[in-house]
């Protein structure tokens, strides 16, 4: 079987295995707009005829700022087939992120989808003096429709193209990200051809999908790595792409497409969990007592060990008479579900793979293409306490501070005009990933926390963060936390609560879930108190959380406290929360 070295040649490949009367699919005003494997050829060829009129030469870079949608893939692999480089960007940052990104990238050309957006880019392009050629996906009468672009081309033009495709070698620029990150400006990560690919056909080795007929639906932004190289694995697989209208929309595009996977971040899993664990405890008798039995029953699994006959005969019984309704609320085709971003908790990998909804945990940085792990669907190979195996073709070792250390061909070719960055972080060859990890015999990766979150409490102890939050958000009470404490006399922790399921408690509980002091009740604050001691149950008494407060705020991405991947921001949590901080820690 021929496989690509470019990522331009995914396509032509997939036409000639495959041949997909849908390869991609949007919906735009209530109907599905579908293309065939043939059409996103055609629509990208012409539209890269369009950039060379437009002047766009080797090596130059074409900015795209868009939510998921086919045009933004018509853009990328039109970007691709000239030589060029992509500068793909979230929609939902500032205006200063676009005028620092366009300045630094040295965009030539933009693609916006809506008219929101192309403001925002106005004015990005504004403020770092540059006069950039902008086109919208969306109809409009505020700059060129990106249509415009679209041409058959010349003959000499189809001859300069062919000249540049053959040009173009596996080791080549391909795309620079800027990273979210959760402080400071935004550090640009090169990535050639050969790193996507390596890690996308490592990526589709996992997967267990029927080639060339199984659906798949995306709604993690296309600007992301995790999400981008995972398009590029569904084009290898000739899988079906379907873009979800928005995140609100989920649970019906779900319905409508019946996908085989998806990919997302702990974060939609978790409130997928606690949306059904709701409806759980909306139930009465002998309903309720079933339902809460099968979760119990599925927060012991262990898809790797012999559970036992007794075991397996409930967990049948489980899966017939409550998990199948798990299975029917993603579609009832989900294979497996792959989770990147950050990690997720162990509890709700067992309870899904219990529902035989295999939970794929993946772990990798944009810098990595960005995986390094992924889980096995086999389920003797499963192992839910870590990660996963390392994928084919990626090295890692533990430093001796616990460091998760990778070097392979995933690995970026650096940070873009920041060579003093990428020698901080490639040293020897081995690219330092911040993160604390354990690696096995097996090759099995465990993350335990971010190398720079971990943090000492005024006594010198250490304090791993990211562990002590995700235990506690296993209470369906606790949206979001974040734990605090460096150099403080002990470890303390910010609440979001889950208003709906701390309404749910109070109605059962014969409190007004409408009382605006329902947070400050006293019988809330001791279920919150109750919460925080099992779960401090876990730790040593140094890691202990000793106060905590319960936060009236949401936090989200447009607010500021989270990253684009609903990671936290914790400077900006701990600058916005300072007063209530001190508070805590003032007696």
């Amino acid at each position: 079987m021929k496989t690509a070295t470019r990522l331009f040649e995914l396509l032509p490949l997939q036409l000639e295995q495959y041949n997909l009367d849908v390869c991609l699919a949007d919906k735009k005003e209530g109907k599905w707009r579908k293309y065939s494997t043939l059409e996103v050829i055609e629509k990208s060829t012409q539209l890269s005829f369009g950039l060379m009129s437009k002047g766009i030469q080797v090596g130059e870079k074409v900015a795209i700022i868009s939510e998921n949608r086919t045009e933004w893939n018509f853009a990328d692999i039109a970007i691709q087939q000239i030589g060029a480089i992509s500068v793909p960007m979230y929609p939902t940052i500032s205006e200063d992120d676009y005028a620092f990104i366009f300045e630094h990238s040295e965009s030539k050309l933009v693609f916006v989808s809506t008219e929101e957006i192309y403001q925002k880019a106005k004015n990005g392009a504004a403020k770092a003096n540059l006069d950039l050629d902008i086109y919208i996906f969306d109809e409009s009468t505020v700059t060129e429709h990106w249509s415009t672009l679209l041409t058959s081309g010349s003959e000499e033009q189809k001859e300069e193209m062919e000249k540049r495709k053959a040009q173009v070698n596996e080791f080549d620029l391909v795309t620079i990200i800027y990273t979210s990150g959760t402080t400071g400006r935004p550090k640009g990560v090169m990535l050639n051809h050969k790193n996507i690919i390596s890690n996308a056909t490592a990526v589709s080795e996992r997967a267990e999908y029927n080639n060339g007929h199984d659906r798949v639906l995306s709604f993690l932004p296309l600007c992301h790595i995790f999400e981008r190289t995972a398009i590029y694995f569904y084009f290898q697989l000739g899988l079906s792409i379907h873009y979800a209208e928005s995140l609100e929309t989920i649970s019906d595009n779900l319905q409508e497409i019946k996908p085989h996977g998806f990919n997302t971040v702990p974060r939609l899993i978790e409130k997928i969990y606690d949306k059904i664990i709701a409806k759980g405890f909306a139930l009465s008798g002998i309903k309720k007592q079933l339902f809460f039995w099968a979760v119990n029953l599925g927060l012991k699994y262990n898809p790797d060990q012999a559970m036992g006959f007794v075991y397996d005969l409930q967990l049948k019984i489980a899966r017939k008479l409550i998990f199948s309704k798990w299975q029917a609320a993603l579609g009832g085709n989900v294979r497996h579900i792959i989770v990147g971003a950050s990690a997720i908790q162990p509890r709700l990998k067992r309870v899904f793979w219990a529902a035989d909804i295999k939970i794929l945990e993946g772990y990798g940085l944009t810098e990595t293409s960005p995986g390094i792990s992924i889980g096995m669907p086999d389920p003797t190979q499963a192992k839910l306490d870590y990660v996963g195996p390392l994928l084919t073709g990626v090295q890692v070792k533990i430093a001796d501070d616990g460091e998760i250390l990778v070097k392979g061909p995933n690995v970026m070719m650096g940070y873009y005009k920041d060579q003093e960055k990428t020698d901080e972080v490639i040293v020897d060859g081995w690219f330092h990933t911040g993160d604390i990890g354990e690696l096995t015999d097996e090759n099995f990766l465990r993350i335990t926390d971010r190398k720079k979150e971990m943090f000492k409490t005024s006594g010198g102890k250490y304090i791993a963060p990211q562990v002590m939050e995700n235990k506690l958000k296993e209470s369906v009470l606790i949206e979001q936390v974040m734990v605090i404490g460096e150099n403080r006399k002990f470890p303390a922790a910010l609440i979001v609560p889950n208003l709906e399921a701390v309404g749910g408690w109070a109605d059962r509980h014969g409190l007004n879930r409408t009382d605006p002091d329902l947070l400050k009740n006293v019988q809330i604050m001791n279920k919150f108190q109750a919460e925080v001691d099992a779960t401090n149950q876990s730790f040593g008494n140094w890691e202990q959380v000793k106060k905590f407060e319960i936060l009236n705020d949401q936090w989200g991405i447009a607010s500021g406290e989270l990253t684009p991947t609903l990671k936290l921001k914790r400077r900006i949590i701990k600058e916005k929360y300072a007063d209530l901080i001190e508070k805590i820690y003032a007696v």
